[in-house]
């Protein structure tokens, strides 16, 4: 009951902020008419780019007053089908006078057709409040994608809430890269991993940075070099494997803890239009005193590849572990 009670007063909440926002005559102002009939809205929850391989969530409330009946099913069709991992939650949440979510079990786990995903109840309830989770596919890069809510009533009524379009990011995301000294050292932005002597030489016009850990006789800690920077100053004891000479431009940053990359809570995030406008006129070929939580821009000799490199955690025994977005500058 008091579940119930707090959704329509959000739905009603919701109602009277829109009034508030669109009206701009000095009518007096007149309560609204309470729900009577069923009512559904939605809010979009994720901030910052949609990226492939990572959620888009929504919150979709719904309710119909007890004496018109019960909710019988939700639906959430979107433009583009979603991902492995698409999901309409079969609990309802409402927030506790702590401020904490609290999820009650109103329906069984949501079974994903198509574009489709499609969550029944099994409780008596009028009232529910879901989360949505789209997983981005990679076939949605660079493309706009758009839902449609729906939720039925027992009485056979039907509630419609469109959400979108959202613009999807070109850029894609790995996270987790781990680079070490002498060994996992060789990083590709084309391929987004690191690879180490053996395997660079195999990959060698992919290779676009070299991960190095120096204290002596340089002093310079944690770096990533491009292969083609001057060996003696920047690559002091390394030997590049055969056919790995790529001049790659890298520009050191500080303050730049995307959200996504440093999957910390930080509100900052890298978009498609920031990699866009990095000038790499007169750019070097190294960034050295890499500390966790700096990062790096970077474009591959080539020009085609864009990145953003963030410097997840450094360790003082030569290894660093690495996340990176990456942006097709040739990809229309």
């Amino acid at each position: 009951m008091n579940m119930r009670k707090h959704i329509f007063k959000t739905i009603i909440a919701a109602g009277l902020w829109a009034v508030t926002l669109t009206s701009c005559e000095k009518d007096e102002y007149k309560v609204p008419d309470p729900v009577s009939a069923l009512s559904n809205d939605c809010i979009k929850r994720t901030l910052g780019p949609n990226i492939a391989s990572l959620p888009i969530e929504f919150v979709y409330a719904m309710a119909i007053p007890k004496s018109k009946g019960k909710l019988a099913f939700a639906e959430v069709t979107a433009s583009i089908p979603g991902a492995a991992g698409t999901f309409l939650e079969h609990r309802s949440f409402y927030t506790n006078s702590s401020g904490v979510d609290v999820p009650v079990t109103v329906g069984t786990p949501s079974v994903t057709n198509g574009a489709t995903t499609k969550m029944n109840f099994t409780v008596d309830t009028s009232a529910a409040s879901l989360r949505y989770y789209y997983i981005v596919p990679n076939e949605a890069r660079g493309q706009k994608v758009k839902f449609t809510f729906s939720v039925t009533a027992s009485d056979g009524t039907t509630a419609y809430y469109e959400m979108g379009p959202y613009d999807v990011s070109k850029m894609e995301i790995k996270r987790n890269i781990a680079v070490s000294n002498n060994n996992m050292a060789f990083l590709s932005i084309a391929d987004m991993t690191s690879y180490n002597a053996t395997s660079a030489a195999s990959n060698a016009a992919k290779i676009d940075l070299v991960y190095l850990y120096r204290t002596t006789p340089t002093t310079f800690t944690h770096g990533l070099v491009a292969p083609g920077a001057d060996a003696a100053l920047y690559l002091p004891g390394v030997t590049l494997p055969s056919g790995v000479n790529n001049a790659t431009k890298v520009i050191k940053v500080f303050s730049l803890q995307d959200r996504n990359l440093a999957q910390m809570q930080f509100g900052i995030y890298v978009d498609d239009i920031d990699m866009q406008k990095v000038d790499f006129n007169n750019a070097p070929l190294h960034a050295v005193g890499l500390r966790a939580e700096n990062g790096v821009w970077v474009e591959t000799a080539d020009k085609k590849y864009r990145a953003y490199v963030f410097i997840n955690s450094v360790n003082a025994n030569g290894s660093a572990v690495v996340s990176m977005l990456r942006y097709d500058m040739t990809a229309k």
